[in-house]
């Protein structure tokens, strides 16, 4: 990529976290940045195969949605297909801390869950309709393999008696080709930075359904309240502030049926963090995950009206 000379001296430091990539901090001469590649088997138990293609389309992401809001993004310094490889900058964590993080800690500041909201609404509304983004992000392969198989298929097999339901689910999904969707839009994925959210890890790009982002890192902020049982409601005062922020940049449809699909794939996966191939990690107690699926499973039956509903229901559980 030419971001060092032969000659120059570097360190190469493995960063943790993630369980599809191999990330690096180079630390050269004249700047220190990060280098990740894409794995071909998922650093999980379960046998999780991904196309390592991915990496291309997560560059791609980045620089589409650096267009649209350039200080939410790392910048991209070179890439490699060749090797499946990127440079990216690199972003100081006492300036930039993993939302995560700051989550576990007991940080849920109402603020900053609006913004991710903003950030995300944004990015969906200047893609929504655009072909020239449609053909560029037609990653439906790689979005089955890597999202609706070990999130909704793998969980459906857990649960025989939702199959129909998840099947059902999976169809709507894929066929929903409306906004670039993220992927793995959680806060794992999002730092908190001096200009508001970054986003980061956009290996599940996809040009579709935007109710899979919004469900999925909502999904998060409901399980917090599990992991961090005292800040639940703040955990769901910081929902209700990311869907209020996300919703004012919904024109491409109706607002209804935007919710009414999120709301339908909340619940699944709120399971498929149970019971997929993918679980949480912070969940360890069985009374808690049993307790999970008891709140998800008849609602995976039944969908809720609304997103409102579901985190009313999980207040008052």
């Amino acid at each position: 990529m030419s971001l060092v000379s032969a000659n120059q001296p570097i360190k190469l430091v493995p960063m943790s976290g993630g369980v599809s990539s191999d990330i690096w901090r180079v630390e050269a001469p004249a700047a220190t940045f990060c280098v990740k590649r894409a794995l071909a088997r998922l650093k999980v138990a379960a046998d999780w195969q991904a196309p390592v293609e991915r990496n291309r389309h997560e560059v791609a992401w980045f620089r589409e949605a650096g267009r649209i809001v350039p200080a939410s993004v790392p910048a991209i310094l070179g890439d490699d297909p060749q090797a499946g490889a990127f440079a990216m900058t690199w972003l100081a964590p006492d300036r930039h801390p993993v939302w995560k993080t700051l989550l576990r800690d007991g940080t849920v500041d109402a603020r900053s869950a609006r913004a991710v909201g903003d950030v995300l609404g944004r990015i969906h509304a200047a893609t929504a309709d655009q072909r020239s983004i449609a053909a560029t992000f037609a990653t439906d392969a790689i979005f089955h393999a890597i999202r609706l198989e070990p999130y909704l298929e793998a969980t459906a097999r857990a649960h025989p008696d939702l199959a129909d339901r998840f099947a059902s689910l999976v169809a709507t999904t894929a066929a929903t080709r409306r906004v670039l969707v993220h992927g793995d839009f959680s806060p794992k994925n999002l730092l908190i930075g001096p200009q508001g959210p970054v986003i980061l890890d956009a290996e599940c790009a996809w040009f579709g359904d935007p109710a899979f982002d919004l469900a999925f890192v909502l999904n998060h902020l409901l399980l917090k309240g599990v992991w961090r049982p005292e800040a639940r409601e703040r955990f769901l005062a910081a929902y209700a502030e990311l869907v209020d922020g996300y919703r004012g940049h919904v024109r491409w449809e109706p607002w209804a049926d935007v919710e009414r699909r999120a709301a339908a794939l909340l619940p699944a996966l709120l399971l498929a963090r149970i019971d997929g191939k993918s679980p949480v990690e912070y969940i360890v107690i069985d009374a808690d995950r049993d307790a999970v699926r008891r709140f998800a499973r008849p609602r995976v039956a039944t969908p809720p009206r609304g997103l409102d509903v579901i985190a009313a229901d999980w207040s008052r559980r």
